[in-house]
């Protein structure tokens, strides 16, 4: 097809072969083979080089669109073999909450082709997801299971959200003011966090008051309903008049990093994680 594109653009058997970088020979050999797959001549050869038939100028049109899609084809196929184009779906929690959605801007912008999807779920149904396919990679709390792959990104850490002064013992004053918290089914890994801290410290804070969005805790704090405890990152959304306390405890520490699954460990996901490493 490309052959026989090339004799009608120039006219003539010898400076097509040029154009297509083999011997004439060969070239002719390729239309002879064309014409008679196609059962027709598709040129009159002359003195003056070679004249499209009948026969040949009809199907041109069709034969340059053919070779067009399969060029494109091939770029494609080339573009998806390096990771520059495809699909690519990404899971983020609470901690990252800053950090995943830098890492998507800086791959859009050196990664156009790139069709991506940011989802905000809990790190338990990200694991799920990631094992299933149905997502690329996650940011996770860690670890996560033997079967996936993880990169820690940065450690995180439970602070006191509150709208004045944290005085006196931290465990003492919790269990004093009680909390609001974010609903276990949004926030299980953060929810399993705090009661941990809570028993190392044997206190049992009530809670004041539940949801299931992180910005309305924050707003409930903001408005004086009473503290909470949330991870310190949570501090880069936080209203104004919202306070924050970091706890050292270890029982309030925990790493943070992406996980993917190795049948996932593509060119696509291995450019992200170069991306990521130079945004993080």
């Amino acid at each position: 097809m490309r052959a026989f594109v090339a004799v009608a653009d120039h006219h003539g058997f010898g400076p097509a072969a040029a154009s297509v970088a083999i011997t004439q020979p060969a070239l002719t050999k390729q239309i002879q083979a064309l014409e008679r797959e196609l059962g027709g001549l598709l040129f009159t050869r002359g003195r003056h080089g070679a004249t499209l038939t009948e026969f040949g100028a009809t199907l041109l049109p069709q034969a340059r669109e053919l070779l067009a899609a399969a060029d494109e084809f091939t770029d494609r196929a080339h573009r998806l073999a390096v990771g520059a184009a495809g699909r690519l779906t990404l899971g983020f929690g609470l901690s990252t909450i800053d950090l995943a959605p830098r890492a998507v801007a800086a791959f859009r912008l050196a990664y156009p082709d790139v069709e991506i999807s940011l989802e905000d779920l809990p790190s338990a149904v990200q694991t799920d997801r990631i094992q299933s396919g149905e997502l690329s990679a996650g940011f996770v709390r860690l670890p996560v299971a033997d079967d996936l792959r993880q990169r820690v990104l940065r450690r995180d850490h439970l602070a006191v959200a509150s709208a004045g002064p944290v005085t006196g013992d931290v465990g003492a004053w919790l269990d004093e003011q009680g909390l609001v918290r974010l609903g276990r089914s949004k926030g299980p890994g953060l929810t399993a966090q705090i009661d941990r801290l809570c028993a190392a410290w044997r206190i049992q804070p009530t809670t004041l008051y539940e949801t299931h969005d992180l910005q309305t805790v924050l707003a409930l704090v903001a408005a004086g309903v009473g503290p909470a405890l949330v991870p310190a990152t949570a501090a880069r959304i936080a209203p104004a008049g919202v306070t924050f306390t970091e706890l050292d405890d270890p029982a309030a520490v925990w790493d943070v990093g992406i996980a993917w699954h190795p049948v996932q460990d593509t060119a696509l996901v291995a450019n992200f994680l170069t991306v990521l490493a130079g945004s993080s």
